[in-house]
């Protein structure tokens, strides 16, 4: 996916703890990558955070999440994490993310949430607003999933 497929990026540098001896960034810290960019993806969109989401008894809960490498971080690079709302399903939504350096492509991934009922355990449809908000927020606009 090109950069410009993003409407938004979260910028981070490569910390120290988060590299190995050869100075690239231990595998399971793309993941938090990810966690961080999409936490700040959310919260520009202003909708209901966890805490919100928990106090009404309907969340996100994560049901995938992938990753593919093209190339290392490390460390003290500064990094762009673009992060998009790919597809939306009645109670599912796909998030793309990708992490570049400069304009090089190191890191593509995706995750996977599902709305759900807390105390059930069992998917609820998205908010309409949501779908709204987030249509709003994208270049491209998320598929029918």
């Amino acid at each position: 996916m090109a950069r410009e497929d993003f409407s938004f990026f979260h910028q981070l540098r490569v910390r120290w703890a988060e590299v190995d001896m050869q100075a690239i960034v231990f595998n399971g810290h793309y993941l938090t990558y990810f966690d961080v960019a999409f936490t700040e993806y959310w919260r520009a969109t202003g909708l209901p955070d966890v805490m919100q989401q928990a106090r009404e008894g309907r969340e996100l809960f994560a049901r995938k999440a992938t990753i593919e490498y093209q190339g290392p971080a490390r460390f003290d690079d500064l990094l762009d994490i673009g992060v998009r709302c790919a597809a939306l399903g009645r109670s599912s939504a796909r998030f793309v993310l990708e992490i570049f350096r400069g304009e090089e492509h190191l890191i593509s991934g995706e995750l996977v949430y599902v709305y759900a009922d807390t105390t059930a355990r069992k998917g609820v449809p998205l908010p309409d607003a949501w779908r709204d908000t987030i249509s709003r927020l994208e270049t491209r606009k998320p598929e029918a999933a």
